[in-house]
């Protein structure tokens, strides 16, 4: 079975702004591949003009919620098929082969500190970049981008589900990781991006 790979647009992003932008991005994808019933729940950004929808689980939520609390700079979102290996004398062995990999990575602006020493010298260096309404518009263009994006993946890509489980929850089984820079799959990933 081969793995649907889909490396999502980078975004840039302030500290503040990761809780919701990682929210927006991985309940659009729960959403698009929930299974059964789900009881879809709009979801206004608040910090952008941005609609989104859960699939209205709420383990599911809370699980989404509890790895971006982990984030680091990257999260994976990977879907998987159970395959039972064949047992040993005492072992019963679980394989998980993944069929689809969502790549999300948001560069995260570092600001630097203003110094507090007592030189005469010192000044605070203010970027005279965008302003804070220019680069939010900029963000929410992007994380449009990013949702047409998946939206275009998800209608395009739909030959390599495997069968549908029987299970309870609206998800495939799934897990949530923060690959490092070390990962071989990472590593492997950029390196394609480099060529």
């Amino acid at each position: 079975m081969n793995c649907e790979v889909c490396q999502l647009k980078e975004l840039d992003v302030e500290h503040f702004e990761i809780r919701e932008v990682l929210r927006c991005i991985l309940h659009t994808i729960f959403f698009h591949r929930a299974l059964g019933l789900v009881r879809p729940k709009d979801i206004d950004f608040e910090l952008l003009e941005i609609t989104y929808v859960q699939c209205g689980d709420a383990k599911l939520e809370k699980k989404v919620d509890e790895k971006i609390d982990q984030f680091i700079d990257r999260i994976c979102l990977s879907f998987f098929e159970v395959k039972n290996k064949q047992a040993t004398w005492f072992t019963h062995k679980v394989e998980h082969l993944y069929w689809e990999q969502w790549y999300i990575n948001l560069n995260v602006a570092q600001h630097p500190k203003p110094y507090s020493g007592k030189s005469h010298h010192s000044k605070l260096v203010v970027d005279p970049g965008e302003s804070a309404s220019g680069r939010r518009a900029t963000l929410e263009s992007s994380l449009h981008e990013v949702l047409f994006q998946i939206i275009k993946f998800v209608n395009e890509k739909k030959d390599h589900f495997p069968p549908i489980p029987n299970m309870e929850g609206v998800s495939f089984p799934y897990e949530i990781t923060n690959p490092s820079s070390s990962d071989s799959a990472f590593r492997m990933d950029m390196f394609k991006r480099m060529l």
